[in-house]
């Protein structure tokens, strides 16, 4: 018989780390609707043409994306990130500007697995829609720093830059092409292609042989207008306001084609591996508009789960909650009495689980003691008879008999304890 495990890149997330997850979001979550952000859901695929628009000198798009034909002869992909689906939900319903909204979920990129990078990856992310300000890009950047704060990071460092307007970044687009033309074969081999689908995206590279090189590059801040870089410097006042720390990066530019004017990078010292950065955004003025809608500002960010995860625990913060029962009944009576105990406790928002199969007294101790219970409760033939229910608080080993009407009232006293 086959034996099935998990497709390479993608695992079961099992307790205790399901609910660390469940309360990251749910952290994410109330930092955010705290500042007039709402949930949104997109689909889990979308057209093709959606994430085409990503830029087709992007690796999301020229290696990374599940793409196929589906049953009905439509060419659609599994998102491998959620940006355009926000924007292309946008286009579609028209909602009244500024749409402020966050997700959560997975996507999906056929990426090389290695620890916290994963095939199947989950994000948490915020866009805003239909807002040209330079004091919302340092909202939206404040919100993502105090989120990290929330979750008890203090290695994280920001990284911020402008990549202009259009016209700038055709600019330096093409004073890169010039410089790294004349060192072409200083470059890495991976890097002379990149350079001749998009110059910017070798400021990107990670490879060693390229630094060199990619130190000495022009500054795209020589090249922005008048008004980026107004706005830029807006920018950077109200993060200074705000009191957010966080430094110049001119080689900034980030994975995804559709960002203009500012972007931004978190990146984790606490973390030793070859990728830290934990999650960044950036404005994408001119996305909506790709994708079929009028001219719409846009800005947003998504933050990675794993990796954020990972940069908790190199510092030793947020841990998995508690998600143990408070109580566990041991019932060898046949268990009817446990199943009527379980629905009174639970009707009254106390947590309690028991054991079935008509198990022998010791083996249903055992599950208890298994749970994590703080409290088991036990029943016997003499307890019925008696109209009783022993409590035994599992940290003494103590136990007393109660009456089934104080039971409830007995079982608070005790977890308060």
């Amino acid at each position: 018989m086959t034996v099935f495990s998990t497709s390479p890149g993608t695992r079961d997330i099992l307790a205790p780390d399901a609910a660390r997850w469940r309360q990251f979001q749910e952290v994410f979550a109330s930092v955010v609707q705290d500042a007039g952000y709402q949930l949104i859901i997109p689909p889990m695929f979308e057209d093709l043409g959606v994430f085409l628009r990503l830029g087709e000198a992007t690796e999301v798009v020229t290696k990374e994306m599940y793409d196929f034909e589906d049953k009905g002869g439509r060419r659609v992909a599994l998102r491998p990130e959620q940006t355009a689906s926000v924007c292309r939900a946008f286009v579609e319903h028209r909602p009244t500007t500024p749409w402020k909204v966050w997700y959560s979920g997975p996507n999906f990129r056929y990426e090389k697995p290695q620890q916290g990078r994963y095939r199947q990856f989950d994000q948490v992310g915020i866009e805003v829609l239909g807002v040209d300000d330079p004091l919302l890009d340092a909202e939206v950047i404040a919100l993502a720093a105090t989120f990290f704060s929330r979750l008890g990071l203090k290695d994280v460092q920001l990284a911020v830059n402008s990549l202009g307007d259009d016209g700038d970044r055709e600019k330096y687009s093409a004073a890169l092409h010039e410089y790294f033309s004349a060192n072409l074969f200083q470059l890495s081999e991976e890097s002379q292609i990149t350079l001749q689908k998009n110059p910017l995206r070798v400021l990107d590279s990670k490879r060693r042989e390229d630094q060199v090189l990619i130190n000495a590059a022009p500054k795209i801040r020589h090249y922005l207008s008048a008004d980026a870089a107004n706005h830029f410097d807006s920018v950077l006042r109200a993060l200074d306001a705000l009191g957010v720390k966080y430094a110049i990066d001119d080689r900034l530019v980030r994975g995804l084609d559709y960002y203009r004017r500012t972007t931004f990078e978190f990146v984790s010292t606490a973390l030793k591996a070859a990728h830290t950065a934990i999650g960044g955004g950036g404005r994408y003025d001119g996305l909506v508009e790709h994708l079929g809608g009028p001219s719409t500002p846009g800005i947003g960010f998504a933050l990675g789960l794993d990796r954020t995860l990972l940069a908790c625990d190199a510092e030793n913060v947020f841990s998995a909650p508690n998600t143990n029962v408070s109580v566990f009944v041991v019932d060898t009576t046949g268990g009817l009495h446990a199943a009527e105990v379980c629905n009174l406790l639970r009707n009254n928002a106390i947590s309690v689980d028991r054991a079935f199969d008509n198990r022998s007294m010791k083996a249903q101790m055992k599950a208890a003691d298994r749970s994590g219970a703080m409290i088991a409760l036990i029943i016997g033939t003499d307890e019925v008879a008696a109209g009783h229910i022993i409590v035994r608080p599992m940290n003494s080993g103590q136990q007393y008999a109660i009456a089934q009407d104080q039971l409830v009232a007995a079982i608070r006293s005790e977890l308060q304890k």
